[in-house]
């Protein structure tokens, strides 16, 4: 089991940027893949980015592609999402998630992913 701490959302104006942290310990990092979700009030959890710790391959849902970018650094056992040009519409709980690296394992489904955060709140103001 991995423990995911998130941290960094708050409130910002429209087109401004945040930069979201999820930290993790328990097993073996460096084998997992982790992804960002969010999930607005009554709407379904909607995937926005996910990276290969091992490899470092990386895919984007397309209502972030261009805006949204994550990586890793394994040394601190973290993940980062930079979101851009915030809208909206990207307000939601962001939520990060661990998962097995298998390879085919569809990165974008909420199922792959065994371990979640308790999600931080990202409010953008119009």
């Amino acid at each position: 089991q991995v423990q995911l701490v998130e941290s960094g959302g708050g409130l910002v104006q429209a087109g401004g940027s945040l930069s979201l942290s999820c930290a993790a310990s328990g097993r073996t990092f460096a084998t997992y893949v982790m992804g960002w979700f969010r999930q607005a009030p009554g709407k379904e959890r909607e995937f926005v980015a996910a990276i290969s710790l091992r490899r470092g391959s990386t895919n984007y849902g397309d209502s972030v592609k261009g805006r949204f970018t994550i990586s890793r650094d394994n040394a601190k056992n973290t993940v980062y999402l930079q979101m851009n040009s915030l809208k909206p519409e990207d307000t939601a709980v962001y939520y990060c998630a661990a998962g097995r690296d298998i390879v085919g394992a569809d990165t974008t489904t909420p199922r792959t992913y065994g371990d979640w955060g308790q999600g931080t709140q990202v409010t953008v103001s119009s």
